[in-house]
């Protein structure tokens, strides 16, 4: 029988295991745990997105797609809360007059643009709009869509106000991209009081010669984080609540 190959995070977790931190642990809770899923965008996870040639090696490595698409699905079957944080640009933020390194990368190739926080036409199928395979989910009557971050966390939108009228203190939080949108997520929910668990292959990030965004991201997600799981894992603790 031929050993089925580890994809990254999973080989990463398998070799990190004896890394002598406490390990907080996740309970999930139904009624009180949400999966929160940040830009699961066409630009970010399509081959013919504007960022899949920093992004893209990664993605397929980690088989981001298939487990984001596994996470939203099990979340909208078993009854837990789904709530996407998108990241969208107007015409507006083009007249910014500084940003940082990956603003400035995201704003130059028109990643996430639309034509205005009020006007849908072209959206449909652009770089902006959601993964096919992820719509049936994000489409849901019960899915609830934030609105738009503007650089990485979710301090600008209203993610935070959804999660505590729906009464959630838990989160399972996954999605685009690792290093950035997720890990500034992760850092603001815990700020805000929320146990946070990450679904470390449900995610991804760039790669560029010298910098690998998604083991700055792993690194960083044990050390602040309640727990890791990988997608086959969490999808396994929310069936059998």
């Amino acid at each position: 029988m031929t050993e089925q190959k580890l994809n990254r995070v999973e080989k990463w977790l398998q070799d990190t295991k004896e890394h002598g931190l406490p390990v907080t642990g996740f309970d999930i809770e139904p009624g009180r745990t949400a999966v929160v899923i940040t830009d699961p965008q066409v630009d970010f996870l399509h081959p013919e997105g504007v960022a899949w040639g920093a992004v893209g090696e990664s993605v397929v490595e980690n088989n981001t797609v298939a487990n984001m698409e596994l996470l939203m699905n099990t979340a909208v079957a078993e009854g837990f809360p789904l709530v996407i944080s998108p990241h969208y640009y107007f015409p507006t933020d083009h007249k910014w007059k500084f940003e940082g390194t990956l603003e400035k990368l995201m704003h130059a190739i028109n990643m996430f643009d639309r034509k205005s926080a009020l006007d849908v036409d072209g959206f449909e199928g652009s770089g902006a709009d959601w993964m096919e395979q992820f719509k049936p989910a994000i489409n849901d009557e019960n899915t609830v869509i934030c609105g738009a971050h503007k650089v990485y966390g979710p301090e600008n939108n209203d993610l935070i106000l959804q999660l505590q009228k729906l009464r959630v203190e838990k989160v399972i939080l996954a999605g685009m991209s690792a290093n950035l949108c997720v890990e500034s997520h992760l850092r603001e929910l815990v700020e805000r009081g929320f146990e946070v668990a990450v679904v470390a292959d449900a995610t991804a990030a760039a790669k560029v010669p010298g910098l690998d965004g998604m083991l700055s991201a792993l690194t960083n997600y044990r050390m602040i984080a309640s727990d890791i799981f990988t997608a086959k894992e969490i999808v396994e603790k929310m069936k059998a609540k």
